[in-house]
């Protein structure tokens, strides 16, 4: 067959996969006699709807021919076989295909119009219930509702799965509404791009000066600004974005705020005589976290109890010496409801929580340990002896609040646990942070191990900086590096970063090496080289399972995204007897490393007989297999084993180098860090002591000295806007 046909007509013949809650679908198109296989995300497809389909042939090894469809115009059956072949294939529940046969036989051509309008007539068919019939009819108006919407904003390049989306909100109002105000798109769930919807909107002559859009404009700067941290933005920097983003003026910004406002949609805080706007969710965690953390600070016992016998008594039975600062923060641990305990590599901060788990557990106390990924609560585990689990699994994610971050653990249903420790503190964003208090009993203990010289979290706040910086919760930090830490260079080194000194990058025998390179082409080439040949050859190291290559940055030729197509053809070519698959112009194939970008709480996952729901921002798994029916990628996360649908690969990029950032909380044998020198906004402190920390036996820098220097020299932090700290 030709392989620029881009339209093709057929009538389904059988639905082979779907998912009814993202609408992609597998199913065998009859045309003219010619069997052809589609998939795509175009929503609810019934075997007997006669489609005409825009796309493109794809072809494989293993799979064969298929048709990637992009969109699709519906038809209704329009023969009487047609019909009965239609309703007959269970689309409406309670109806097979002998009792579509009596219904077409007693309604003929009429059927259609009879089922969607006056569906209790269908009573009139022996063995057909007025319950079966008004479920029947309500099933059928709402299958003719999902593809009105779906051909709608398809129209529009919206994906099928925003439109199903969309219908669950709005039912049959959906289409009325959104004419009305397209803005609607924008709303919290649905979450179509602001510009997009403003086309839509200047295609429906929507007055551009309409307060809706306005509303719409502060959110999507504001939902802007939480994607690289800020939970707030000071009032006038924000007008002035949005006024010369929607080309207004600042009284109709104001007018639009205050209704924003009034509606629950924005809030607003004074700081200093300085007002900050937020969007509601961000504000409502603040406020939250205040007043959860004030309650349980006043429950906190506070009793001065010496605990310097207990902790003698594990020293003992331990065989180790706790240096005094060691002592202070177990002490502190066991004194308060509230602890924070911070500090650098090969302080004791995991000797510390040790000895604290301990002493707890002797007291016969209730103990949750949690982290913010899974490698950094595997690695937990590792550490303590003890079950550590994501906070999203602490919590036990809620995959029935579609579209929501939702959690069955709350202040209704809170953890049993006496004790909650959370590591990587640093990690943690604003609205993890209140979900996670949500659910701690107000007279559990909370400890907040973490960090606070690595970068804040990938989400909206700086929660560990920001209560470490109140001053309201008792903290130790750990400073004495002990004599096995010391060893390390990676350990001494990480130091030297935090204090500003000069590194030492002239050893050659050690943890930590210093290779020159000074064109970004270099840099790349030097780093693909060690992925590939040197490292492997030298220290038997598995070059996607145990290095990991951080970069500072996504652009350029040392950029993420470009060091990830090199070390792709380096050490996962493509090959006729491995599977692949396309998203775009990115080919994911099975060995690749990838990473999850975005929480995604509805994904299932299995594990040595245990199953799961959610995958999460910054999770790393291999690819192990392409299933041929659904497209989906087989992905192992460190033993979850999930099915990423083709409708989802947007949340999905390789992993073989992945920004330093990206890496928060994990642990890897090998780091490989190329640091070109034109990523200047990004050459600070905390960027490299972080990337730095992240390796366990190995850390290879690839640059220029003076670069190195420059962002030891850079104390500048990341500018985060927060008010939390200022509301404790």
């Amino acid at each position: 067959m030709d392989k620029d046909v881009k339209h093709i007509t057929g009538v389904v013949e059988s639905v082979i996969f779907k998912n009814a809650s993202n609408g992609y679908i597998v199913f065998e198109l009859d045309m003219d006699g010619h069997p052809v296989i589609v998939n795509g995300n175009l929503g609810e497809v019934a075997v007997g709807e006669k489609l005409r389909l825009t796309g493109e042939y794809t072809s494989s090894p293993k799979y064969g021919e298929q048709f990637k469809a992009a969109t699709c115009e519906r038809s209704l059956p329009e023969t009487c076989e047609e019909i009965a072949k239609y309703l007959g294939c269970g689309i409406l529940p309670g109806i097979g295909v002998k009792t579509a046969l009596r219904i077409v036989e007693k309604f003929g051509m009429s059927t259609l119009d009879v089922v969607r309008d006056n569906p209790e007539r269908l009573c009139e068919i022996k063995g057909i219930s007025m319950d079966k019939a008004i479920t029947a009819g309500a099933a059928f108006r709402k299958l003719c509702g999902v593809n009105t919407v779906l051909e709608f904003l398809g129209g529009f390049g919206i994906a099928p799965a925003t439109s199903v989306v969309v219908w669950n909100k709005y039912d049959n109002s959906s289409i009325a509404l959104i004419k009305e105000n397209p803005f609607l798109l924008c709303d919290n769930g649905i979450e179509v791009d602001f510009d997009t919807v403003d086309k839509i909107a200047e295609e429906f002559g929507i007055d551009p000066l309409c307060m809706n859009r306005v509303k719409s404009g502060i959110a999507y700067v504001l939902a802007e600004n939480a994607r690289i941290g800020h939970t707030c933005l000071p009032l006038n920097p924000l007008c002035e974005r949005v006024c010369d983003y929607l080309g207004i003026n600042t009284d109709l910004f104001h007018i639009s705020l205050q209704e924003g406002c009034d509606e629950g949609r924005f809030a607003t805080h004074v700081l200093e005589n300085h007002e900050r706007v937020y969007l509601s969710a961000y504000y409502d965690a603040e406020c939250y976290i205040t007043d959860k953390l004030g309650d349980m600070l006043r429950l906190s016992s506070g009793t001065n109890r010496d605990f310097s016998k207990d902790i003698t008594g594990v020293e003992f039975e331990e065989s180790i010496r706790y240096e005094q600062l060691q002592k202070a923060a177990i002490q502190g641990c066991l004194e308060h409801n509230l602890f924070i305990l911070t500090g650098g590599p090969g302080t004791g901060k995991t000797t510390t929580l040790n000895a604290v788990i301990r002493l707890m557990k002797k007291s016969r106390s209730l103990l949750s340990l949690a982290a913010p990924t899974g490698r950094a609560a595997k690695r937990m585990s590792e550490l303590t002896g003890e079950p550590a689990q994501t906070i999203h699994r602490l919590l036990e994610v809620d995959a029935s609040k579609e579209g929501l971050t939702a959690f069955k653990r709350n202040e209704m249903n809170p953890l049993k646990a006496d004790v909650v420790i959370i590591d990587e503190m640093s990690m943690v964003d604003v609205l993890l942070f209140e979900s996670l208090l949500r659910a701690i009993k107000p007279d559990a203990k909370l400890i907040m191990v973490g960090d606070s010289d690595q970068l804040p979290s990938v989400g909206a706040g700086n929660v560990l900086a920001d209560l470490i910086a109140s001053g309201k919760i008792q903290q130790i930090r750990l400073t004495e590096i002990f004599r096995q830490a010391g060893e390390s260079l990676i350990v001494t080194n990480a130091h030297k970063i935090v204090s500003g000194e000069a590194l030492e990058l002239t050893v050659k025998d050690r943890d930590f090496f210093f290779m020159p390179c000074y064109s970004e082409e270099e840099i790349a080439a030097v780093t693909v080289d060690l992925i590939k040949t040197r490292l492997p050859a030298a220290y038997g190291f598995d070059s996607a399972e145990d290095i990991q290559v951080l970069s500072p940055t996504k652009m350029g030729f040392a950029g993420t995204r470009e060091l990830n197509k090199q070390l792709q053809r380096a050490v996962n070519p493509a090959s006729v007897k491995n599977k692949e698959t396309k998203f775009g112009d990115v080919v994911f194939r099975v060995g690749d490393k990838v990473m999850q970008t975005v929480n995604d709480y509805n994904v299932e996952w299995k594990r040595a007989g245990e199953r799961g729901t959610g995958v999460f921002n910054g999770d790393i798994g291999i690819v192990t297999d392409i299933d041929r029916h659904s497209g989906a990628m087989i992905v192992n996360f460190d033993g979850r084993v999930a099915a990423i649908e083709p409708m989802s690969f947007h949340k999905i990029e390789h992993a073989y180098a992945i920004t330093v950032h990206k890496s928060q909380g994990s642990e890897y044998k090998a780091v490989v860090m190329p640091i070109p020198s034109g990523a200047r906004r990004l050459l600070y402190r905390s960027l490299l002591y972080t990337g730095v920390t992240r390796a366990r036996d190995l850390l290879i820098l690839i640059g220029r000295r003076e670069t190195v220097a420059e962002m030891v020299g850079n104390e500048q932090r990341t500018v985060r806007y927060s008010c939390l700290k200022y509301m404790m």
